[in-house]
């Protein structure tokens, strides 16, 4: 699909069909919507349209599908993958003004938002009222719930709870077409019909617009127990990943840090004073949640003991609110940390937890090969390592050029160690190209097939996830 410009005629339309000042069409305005965290990329929308309601989406679409116009959904704008870039131009539709928690059912245990609804604002919401939304991407204070539906969202604490899919129970969706449908039903259990419900979150806005979701809910856990465990060698850290399921403990949350992502984010990060001494190149952070606090106590003692076999050094606890707040703060703005410090490509590899050390010095070996430097850390405890390859001193044309071919490697790596392309950020736009790494051709064909039918037109977030 080449670029298509909004006419005037289709300008006039949108105004109508939303509510006044919805339509924003400056260069600025544009521009704001334009970009997501995905590296420098920039595609601003030739308009952006702010819905209030699924019915003003539903309008907005069906305008768009009688002139054939792309669509881009955008949310909270804190993607890895591109997924909310108009690459073809045409109407970002803008879902920040659907907002609102629409209902907290506390004797079910679920709640009923929109997909503009901040992820930190929903969990402090719940958490009110004694019930946990456990999804927490590490940019849940700016991201959005239809965002974490587009990208099926992970976080520190998928390796306990599960990811969005997870949590998810109903969706309403606009169609391409711009009809209004439910996918499920508001019950924990549903085995009638083909399940469209998981088949939209992950989606990356390709098949529809999420417009309202049912989501599931748990009992607040009543403690915690956080602990920070050095190690000498980055790749002992990773075997001693999977020896703690293997102990029978499963933690709330178990994430990976290498020497250079602590050092990055402790000079980017203020406030955090976490001695690290020279000989530490790698740290997991581990979390213990639950009920009762005899169990949290047996569950560290575990710990405690595994990472002792593979060979840690002095383990932290966290022996206060305030001291629990700098280590998150610390795992949680790697990524900005990196970000700020260097031009850079984030990976989002995941491979079965086992294999994680494989992973790693595969990752080194291969930056060794090609010549660049790479940074990680990620979700150990299933196994998810973002891999941030710095640009430095690399020329544009190896950036251009030569990179690709050193992450067609790295992804050919993960996949035969029984992983693959993402965990948690999504194709979206930078992933395409290597989908034929994940997939053959009969399944790819398959979900081309399921693209068809929902958008025959093709208008729905052109350009993403599956390779042209």
């Amino acid at each position: 699909m080449g670029l298509i410009t909004v006419d005037q005629q289709v300008r006039a339309a949108l105004r109508t069909a939303l509510t006044e000042g919805d339509l924003l069409e400056a260069q600025a305005e544009r521009e704001h919507y334009g970009h997501d965290e995905t590296e420098d990329l920039r595609f601003p929308p030739d308009v952006v349209v702010r819905p209030r309601t699924t019915e003003e989406v539903a309008r907005v679409v069906r305008i768009c599908a009688e002139h054939r116009i792309p669509i881009t959904p955008i949310g909270g704008r804190t993607g890895l993958s591109g997924g909310a870039l108009s690459v073809h131009g045409g109407v970002g539709l803008a879902l920040d003004r659907m907002d609102r928690i629409e209902r907290i059912d506390e004797q079910n245990q679920q709640v009923t938002v929109q997909p503009g609804v901040i992820t930190q604002v929903l969990m402090d919401a719940v958490a009110a009222k004694g019930l946990y939304y456990a999804p927490d991407p590490s940019s849940k204070g700016s991201c959005t719930i239809g965002g974490n539906l587009a990208e099926n969202a992970g976080g520190p604490r998928a390796v306990k709870y599960g990811v969005t899919r997870d949590h998810v129970l109903n969706l309403q969706v606009v169609l391409p077409n711009g009809e209004v449908i439910w996918t499920g039903a508001n019950t924990l259990k549903n085995a009638t019909g083909y399940d469209l419900t998981r088949l939209l979150v992950g989606s990356e806005g390709t098949l529809g617009v999420i417009t309202k979701a049912v989501l599931r809910l748990l009992p607040l856990p009543k403690a915690s127990r956080l602990m920070l465990v050095p190690f000498k060698s980055p790749i002992q850290a990773c075997e001693a990943v999977s020896a703690v399921f293997r102990a029978g403990i499963t933690p709330s949350a178990l994430e990976f840090m290498e020497r250079e992502a602590i050092d990055f984010t402790l000079e980017h990060v203020q406030g955090i004073n976490i001695p690290v001494p020279d000989e530490v190149q790698a740290h997991l952070l581990i979390e213990v949640d639950g009920l009762h606090e005899e169990v949290l106590l047996h569950e560290c003692e575990t710990i405690l003991a595994v990472m002792e076999t593979h060979g840690c050094g002095e383990v932290l606890f966290a022996q206060s609110s305030v001291e629990v707040d700098a280590l998150w703060r610390l795992r949680r703005n790697v990524a900005v940390a990196v970000k700020a410090h260097a031009v850079y490509k984030e990976e989002d590899t995941v491979v079965p937890r086992f294999a994680l050390p494989q992973l790693l010095a595969g990752v080194k070996s291969i930056g060794a090969k090609y010549g660049f430097r790479s940074i990680c850390y990620g979700h150990a405890g299933d196994g998810n390592l973002h891999i941030n390859i710095l640009k430095d001193g690399l020329s544009d044309a190896f950036w251009q050029e030569e990179l690709p071919k050193a992450i067609r490697e790295l992804f050919t790596l993960t996949v035969e160690l029984g992983g693959t392309l993402s965990g948690e950020h999504g194709i979206g736009l930078v992933q395409r190209p290597y989908m034929d790494l994940a997939f053959d051709r009969t399944q790819l064909d398959l979900m081309r097939g399921i693209k068809q039918l929902f958008d025959p037109l093709g208008i729905m977030n052109p350009g993403k996830v599956l390779p042209g």
